[in-house]
C-alpha cells in the first residue's frame, strides 16, 4: 500500500493559552453529557415513578376492586415484564454512554503558545492544533493539516472493519461536510502513521457526541 505523505501548508503554532481558555469557557468542556451511570435501584425507582406505569398500576387496582382477578393478574404480569425490559434497556444505554465517554478521556497532545503540550482531553477546544500518532485515540473531530502514512480505525462509528487511509485535501478548508478522507473523528483509533489536524468539533457537537445524543433519547 502506497504511503500518503504530505507537508503542512503552514507552521501549526496553535492557540495561545488565553485564547484557549476563552474558547473553553464559551464552548464548554470536550466531554459527553449525561454519561454518569445510575445505580440499579435508582434506575428501578425512576422506571416505577413514570406516569404510564402508575396509570397501569391504578388500572390493576381497579380490576382487583371489581373482582376481575384474572385480568388483574394478566395486567400485573405484563407490568413486571415491561419494567424488567425497560430497566435492562436503560442500563445498557447508560453503560454505552459511559464507554463513549471513557474513549474521549485520554490526554491530548496539542500546540499551545507554539509548543507541544499534553492537556486533559476535556480542555481541547475548536481550532486547537492536534498532534496524533500511531496508537492514539482521536479525542475530537478534526481536519487534517498534514499526514504521513495515516490510517485510522473508524469501526466504532461506521462499523467498517478495515482501517481507513486519510490524506490531506489539496486546499485545506475547515468544512467537516466537504470530505471524509481528510477528516478525523472523535472515538476513532490511529493504527498507523502520524498527523497534525485542526479541531472542528468537540463534545456533543462531534460525531461521537451525536451518537451519545441519539442514545440519550432512549434514556431521557
Amino acid at each position: 500500500m502506497q504511503a500518503n505523505q504530505h507537508t503542512a501548508l503552514e507552521e501549526p503554532i496553535g492557540l495561545i493559552a488565553s485564547e484557549a481558555q476563552a474558547k473553553l469557557a464559551a464552548q464548554g468542556p470536550n466531554e459527553l453529557p449525561g454519561s454518569k451511570v445510575r445505580s440499579f435501584p435508582l434506575v428501578v425507582r425512576d422506571v416505577l415513578s413514570e406516569p404510564m406505569f402508575l396509570l397501569l398500576l391504578a388500572a390493576c387496582s381497579i380490576y382487583i376492586l371489581l373482582g376481575e382477578l384474572r385480568d388483574a393478574i394478566a395486567l400485573s404480569a405484563s407490568l413486571v415484564i415491561v419494567v424488567l425490559i425497560t430497566v435492562l434497556q436503560e442500563r445498557r444505554t447508560e453503560h454505552a454512554l459511559a464507554k463513549l465517554k471513557d474513549m474521549a478521556d485520554p490526554l491530548a497532545l496539542v500546540m499551545r503558545d507554539g509548543v507541544q503540550v499534553h492537556i486533559p482531553s476535556r480542555e481541547v477546544v475548536i481550532d486547537d492544533v492536534l498532534l496524533v500518532n500511531e496508537g492514539d485515540r482521536i479525542i475530537a473531530d478534526a481536519i487534517l493539516i498534514s499526514a504521513t502514512a495515516l490510517s485510522v480505525d473508524e469501526s466504532m462509528l461506521t462499523g467498517e472493519s478495515l482501517p481507513v487511509d486519510k490524506t490531506v485535501a489539496d486546499s485545506i478548508i475547515i468544512n467537516p461536510s466537504s470530505s471524509h478522507s481528510n477528516q478525523l473523528y472523535a472515538g476513532s483509533l490511529v493504527v498507523r502513521g502520524f498527523a497534525t489536524a485542526r479541531v472542528t468539533a468537540t463534545g456533543s457537537r462531534s460525531a461521537m457526541g451525536r451518537i451519545g445524543k441519539s442514545l440519550s433519547l432512549l434514556n431521557p
